[in-house]
């Protein structure tokens, strides 16, 4: 396994041509005051919120923290990663119309589309299942360029140093130039690439089905170290602090220091899974095939609760989003469940007519999410009532992309749509 420097060019896209990840089997720094007794009342505010009560005083710590937290970008025109920043929250820094409309529709992809789309300086980068990888005027709907493949992607991509970086259902990670769509280097892994790329410092990060994380040379796709799994690695690697958060198909939620690339501790999740962690500071949110959604201190390793919807357990194949007052998730018990994140007590359900292995992006007060029953739907966040749906012809099991006031997201039938403000 090698990376490959490249000289081809990538196929233009003709002038006509207008997931889901498939995911299942930052610090917090203050700013230099100016004296020391800031730091301290600081010190002792959080001390005594700790005392009184740890979880709630983390999660509040955490919240107000969150512009450092590795946000990738906080003036909301960027979605440059699958869950939109490194720790894999899935929350918008950008507002939406309380009705979206539709502002174009880019169609003809034969395969569809599962991966979300990654969102980057006015173009929408996306892969589909057919082996086609397109960049997007995010204004007009029109294609800048595409890539082809002899083989399909269901994973999102990474947007860092102008290039896309994304990998494929043969196992090849590519490594494009933004502007034009030329291959610059690849790397061959040995398994199928389910896992979008999550980026630290000058390095990127993806997992196989050969059951390995790779972490890369952004530059060059050099290997810089792999970590072996006994089983497969399909989620995107979240990332806080210096650790990778990796939940595998083995069952267990692995914490991986990203210097070295060796594993520090594990978590027993009853469970396969390849859907992504969802991180809050030392707060991890993650579902299961075993029909389980957990909520985890990874610094500690132990399991801070659980939740089983007893009444029509399922698996959960989506991701979840997260703040300090609501983690939201999908089911393939057709139901949208949001939670606590401090005991995992449900908020409320919502109901779809199929199921929801997108995973959802809170935007505001709102929560975003496709179904199989080819709606795309916006939920009050507070009590999960229906405040807005989309017919999109198809089944939605890809997850929204959201940035500079626009929603992007794709159907299996082919079609990707653009909402926002006429």
């Amino acid at each position: 396994m090698k990376a490959h420097v490249m000289t081809r060019q990538a196929v233009s896209a003709p002038s006509w041509m207008g997931g889901r990840c498939r995911s299942r089997c930052k610090f917090i720094g203050f700013p230099q005051p100016s004296a020391g007794v800031c730091v301290a009342a600081l010190l002792a505010a959080v001390t005594a919120l700790f005392v009184a009560c740890p979880a709630r005083a983390l999660l509040a710590a955490e919240t107000a923290a969150r512009s450092s937290l590795g946000a990738t970008s906080e003036d909301g025109q960027q979605w440059p990663l699958f869950r939109g920043d490194r720790q894999a929250t899935g929350v918008a820094r950008c507002e939406l119309p309380e009705k979206p409309e539709l502002l174009w529709t880019y169609s003809g992809q034969k395969g569809g589309y599962e991966a979300a789309a990654v969102i980057g300086d006015g173009t929408v980068y996306i892969g589909s299942v057919d082996g086609k990888f397109s960049a997007i005027d995010l204004a007009s709907g029109q294609a800048r360029w595409e890539f082809s493949t002899d083989a399909g992607f269901n994973s999102a991509a990474a947007l860092v140093k102008g290039r896309v970086l994304v990998g494929d259902t043969n196992g090849r990670f590519h490594c494009l130039d933004a502007r034009t769509g030329k291959e610059q280097w690849h790397f061959d892994s040995e398994g199928e690439i389910n896992s979008g790329a999550n980026l630290h410092g000058q390095h990127v990060l993806f997992g196989s089905q050969d059951s390995f994380l790779y972490c890369l040379d952004v530059d060059t796709g050099k290997l810089i170290w792999k970590y072996e799994s006994p089983n497969q690695i399909r989620c995107f690697p979240t990332i806080v602090e210096n650790r990778t958060l990796v939940a595998g198909c083995d069952g267990r939620l692995h914490v991986i220091d990203l210097a070295a690339g060796k594993e520090v501790a594990s978590v027993d999740l009853e469970g396969p899974t390849g859907s992504t962690p969802a991180a809050l500071g030392s707060l991890l949110f993650v579902g299961t095939e075993g029909k389980t959604f957990f909520g985890i201190d990874w610094q500690k390793a132990t399991v801070a609760w659980r939740y089983t919807a007893e009444e029509r357990a399922a698996s959960f194949r989506s991701s979840a989003a997260v703040t300090s007052e609501l983690v939201v998730v999908g089911s393939q018990d057709r139901l949208v469940h949001a939670l606590d994140p401090k005991t995992g007590a449900r908020l409320w359900t919502f109901a779809t007519r199929g199921r929801v292995d997108g995973s959802p992006v809170i935007v505001g007060d709102r929560v975003f999410v496709g179904s199989a029953d080819g709606r795309i739907y916006a939920l009050d966040a507070k009590t999960g009532r229906e405040r807005w749906r989309f017919e999109a012809g198809g089944a939605v099991v890809a997850s929204p992309a959201v940035a500079a006031g626009r929603l992007v997201i794709g159907t299996d039938a082919g079609d990707l749509y653009c909402f926002g403000r006429k």
